[in-house]
């Protein structure tokens, strides 16, 4: 069996952890099983440099246009979710890419960029403490949820903020790979799950 294409967007203003956490988990758990789970990539609307949240500059491995097709899509958040609500072009490659691949995952204020591309219609969700007020108007068909740190619903997986972001992914890793594969990684990064 081929690894599953883990594809990670970026932006401007992205929040760090948001991407890094998830990046970490997925590389690290097929990393420990020689790299047979998981190829994990970046995606944004080019390939030039984006500029994370603080200052961090970072080199998307694919734009938009030439990611291969993900089996997982991972969606951070961060400020820089605010622009890209309203970007008919990030909205479509979000829908798009998200209707076939196995799972979704937001992590943080992600939540926003998958209302806006329809896919939280009808399902409970959560986001940062700080964001769920504005997700409940973006999404006034979504049941938000305060004080989970992820929310399952199937093929869309919803994270709280920045840290959740990682206990989301290594509930992913155990929920497709199993729950050995997660706890084997989680014990090398020295990570205590939280629920």
């Amino acid at each position: 069996m081929n690894p599953r294409n883990v594809a990670i967007l970026l932006f401007d203003d992205v929040e760090v952890l948001d991407f890094a956490g998830p990046f970490e988990v997925f590389a690290v758990a097929s990393e420990l099983h020689d790299y047979a789970l998981f190829r994990v990539f970046t995606v944004a609307a080019s390939t030039g440099p984006i500029r994370a949240r603080n200052g961090l500059s970072v080199h998307p491995d694919y734009s938009l246009e030439s990611a291969p097709r993900p089996d997982i899509l991972v969606i951070p958040g961060g400020v820089g979710t605010r622009a890209l609500m309203n970007n008919a072009a990030i909205s479509g490659w979000i829908a798009a890419a998200a209707g076939p691949a196995e799972l979704t995952l937001s992590v943080c204020s992600g939540a926003l960029l998958l209302a806006k591309a329809g896919l939280l219609a009808g399902l409970r969700a959560t986001t940062h403490h700080q964001v769920l007020e504005l997700l409940r108007e973006v999404a006034p068909d979504t049941e938000v949820i305060a004080g989970e740190r992820y929310i399952d619903n199937g093929r869309i997986v919803t994270a709280a903020g920045i840290s959740a972001g990682i206990d989301a992914s290594l509930y992913v890793v155990g929920r497709l790979c199993g729950a050995a594969a997660s706890a084997r990684t989680a014990a090398y990064m020295e990570y205590r799950i939280s629920r």
